[in-house]
């Protein structure tokens, strides 16, 4: 895999780069916001490692922005900071996972293989997803409803995708938390609810019907009658 690991802390770049090339990858490092930004808009690359605290920025906002710039690059940060709320504002701001430091690196590869994993499966079924008006190419990652394209951001994508590969079944909290950001953390927080509202606004937007549908503590579903 091609890797860019954005990080300021010289030996955390250094532990990183030894550990994802001791493992194969090929790793381009860039220890400052703009550089990353350039790096991220000039090669394609197979994940992007992302501290937060960055000399000349915050590494949410270069993360919206490179979210912004269609670059859908999955995207793990690395952080200190441990609060959940901290970690939910990642999640909002683009990023696929959260990985706080200090870090086992086993833990780190482990990340990135579910990240990349995920990414691999979405294109080993259907290229295309369908529900009624609303419909997914998973090469071109792009969601339209009723013929119209709806912008999505990675998360909302990855949402939308697990809803349509589920539909018609009631999916808990705990099941979206795992399988779409692949996190473990208290799945009660908000931050799921937070998605689900993002993705409706965005599908009324486009049609008069109701697809996601809250099923009282358990869930939601995406219903699509024939």
């Amino acid at each position: 895999m091609n890797v860019l690991v954005i990080e300021d802390d010289p030996s955390v770049r250094t532990l990183v780069r030894a550990v994802l090339e001791h493992n194969g990858n090929a790793v381009a490092l860039a220890d400052n916001a703009a550089d990353g930004e350039q790096k991220a808009l000039d090669t394609e690359h197979d994940i992007i490692i992302l501290d937060l605290g960055l000399p000349d920025g915050n590494g949410l906002e270069l993360c919206e922005k490179l979210r912004k710039k269609d670059i859908s690059t999955p995207i793990l940060i690395l952080s200190a900071k441990q609060d959940t709320d901290v970690k939910i504002k990642g999640l909002h701001s683009g990023a696929d996972d959260y990985l706080t430091k200090p870090f086992n690196t086993e833990e780190l590869m482990a990340r990135i293989e579910a990240i990349t994993r995920r990414s691999r499966d979405k294109f080993s079924k259907n290229q295309e997803l369908r529900c009624n008006e609303l419909y997914v190419n998973l090469i071109e990652r792009t969601f339209m409803v009723n013929g119209e394209d709806v912008s999505l951001t990675n998360n909302e994508f990855n949402l939308i995708v697990y809803l349509i590969q589920n539909k018609n079944r009631t999916i808990s909290h705990e099941e979206l938390a795992e399988n779409v950001w692949d996190i473990h953390f208290d799945t009660q927080t908000n931050y799921i609810n937070v998605y689900v509202s993002y993705l409706r606004k965005k599908i009324r937007q486009h049609t008069d019907s109701d697809y996601i549908e809250t099923v009282r503590k358990k869930g939601f579903a995406l219903r699509c009658p024939e």
